[in-house]
C-alpha cells in the first residue's frame, strides 16, 4: 500500500509509491526510448488495459471493446489506490496516512500518432468533458479533497508512452502548491477585494504584450513571471473557480483555444515535451469562492532545473515572456498538417 508522508519542515507531504519500487541498479542513465512498438492504449487492445470507468463511443458498440472514441481506465500502476480506509498516524514526530486516491489514465483518442495540436477537436471535446465528468463523480468520495488532472507529453516530460493521453489523480489532502495559490489569492483578495486572476486576465488584455490568443470566454498569455521559457497560461475571462462548472459550450469554446493554443506551442518549439496542469479549487470548498480562478498553466520542458532553483527556489528564464508571446502570435497555425507529418514519423 502506498504511504503518504509529511515533511515537518515545509508541511510538504510527499507520496511514497511501494509497488512502484525500484532498486539501484533501476535508476541508471536515461537512454531515449524508441518510438513505435507495442502499445496496450491502441485501438483493439482494449483488454490490455483495466476496465474502462467512462467512454465516449460510437453507438451499438460494447465497453472496453472497439467502439470508442475517448475512453478512461485506471491506472494499471497507480501512484495512490481507491481501495482502503484512509488512516492517519504518528510515527515519533513525524506524519503519515494510507496512500488512498485514485489514479486514471484518458485515453484521448485512437489514433497513436496524433497529438493535441492536430487531433480532430472532437478528441479534444471529449477529453475535456472526461475530466469535468471524472472530478464530478469522484467529489462524491468523501475521503477525496484535491483531483489534479495534468498531462505529460514526450519523454522529457514524464510521458512513458507515446500515445495521446492525459491523467488525473484524486488525493485525500490539498497539494502544497495549491495550497499555495490559494492563499496569496486570499491576501490579494483581503487587500483588494478582488480575484487576483481576474485582474490578472484585465491587465493582459490591457497591455497585450504578453497575449498570445483570445476567444469570447478565454485568453491565453504569457506568465508575466514565467519560470520557464513559454509557459503559458489560459484562464476563463469570467470568473469561475471550479473547473468542473462548466457547461458544454464553453467547454467546445475551450478545446479550440487549448488546442490553438498547443498548435502555437508546436509550429513554435518544434513538437516540445510539455506538461499541462488544471488548477482549480479543492473539492470541499465553497462553490462560490470569490478569491480563487480556475486555469491551465502549459510548461514547455526546454529547461532543466539546476543546483540554484533546487536550492533558492529561484527560478531562471532565457526568454522573456514579452519575446515568446510574439512568437506565438505570429505561429502559423494553417500549417500544423504540413509540420506534423514531417515531424510525427
Amino acid at each position: 500500500m502506498p504511504e503518504l508522508r509529511r515533511d515537518p519542515v515545509i508541511d510538504r507531504w510527499v507520496i511514497i509509491a511501494t509497488e512502484r519500487g525500484k532498486r539501484p541498479s533501476d535508476f541508471g542513465s536515461a537512454q531515449p526510448r524508441k518510438r513505435g512498438g507495442f502499445c496496450p492504449f491502441c485501438y483493439g487492445n482494449e483488454s490490455l488495459t483495466p476496465p474502462e470507468i467512462l467512454a465516449f463511443r460510437r453507438p451499438g458498440t460494447e465497453p472496453n471493446k472497439p467502439g470508442w472514441l475517448t475512453r478512461v481506465v485506471s491506472n494499471k500502476f497507480p501512484a495512490l489506490k481507491i481501495e482502503g480506509e484512509l488512516e492517519k498516524v504518528g510515527e515519533g514526530m513525524y506524519d503519515k496516512m494510507s496512500g488512498i486516491g485514485a489514479h486514471e489514465v484518458i485515453i484521448e483518442t485512437p489514433e497513436h500518432d496524433a497529438t493535441m495540436g492536430t487531433m480532430d477537436k472532437l478528441y479534444v471535446v471529449n477529453t475535456l468533458k472526461a475530466y469535468r465528468e471524472r472530478i464530478i463523480d469522484l467529489a462524491r468520495d468523501k475521503r477525496f479533497k484535491y483531483v489534479m488532472v495534468f498531462k505529460n507529453y514526450g519523454e522529457a516530460a514524464g510521458a512513458s508512452l507515446e500515445h495521446p493521453h492525459s491523467q488525473l489523480i484524486a488525493t485525500p489532502i490539498v497539494p502544497k502548491r495549491v495550497l499555495e495559490e490559494l492563499h496569496g489569492s486570499q491576501r490579494y483578495f483581503s487587500y483588494k477585494d478582488r480575484c487576483v486572476f481576474c485582474d490578472m486576465v484585465r491587465q493582459e488584455l490591457k497591455d497585450e504584450v504578453r497575449l498570445v490568443l483570445t476567444s469570447d470566454n478565454f485568453v491565453v498569455f504569457e506568465a508575466y513571471a514565467s519560470r520557464f521559457p513559454f509557459e503559458t497560461w489560459l484562464l476563463p475571462r469570467k470568473h469561475m473557480p471550479k473547473y468542473e462548472h462548466m457547461g458544454d459550450d464553453l467547454i467546445e469554446e475551450l478545446a479550440e483555444v487549448l488546442q490553438r493554443t498547443i498548435r502555437k506551442l508546436e509550429l513554435t518549439l518544434s513538437y516540445p515535451p510539455y506538461n499541462y496542469i488544471i488548477h482549480t479549487a479543492p473539492l470541499r470548498e465553497p462553490d462560490d469562492l470569490e478569491y480563487y480562478h480556475w486555469h491551465i498553466e502549459i510548461i514547455p520542458r526546454l529547461t532543466k532545473m539546476a543546483g540554484f532553483e533546487w536550492g533558492t527556489g529561484f527560478y531562471i528564464n532565457p526568454t522573456p515572456p514579452e519575446e515568446a508571446a510574439k512568437y506565438l502570435r505570429e505561429a502559423e497555425e494553417g500549417k500544423v498538417e504540413e509540420v506534423a507529418a514531417a515531424n510525427v514519423h
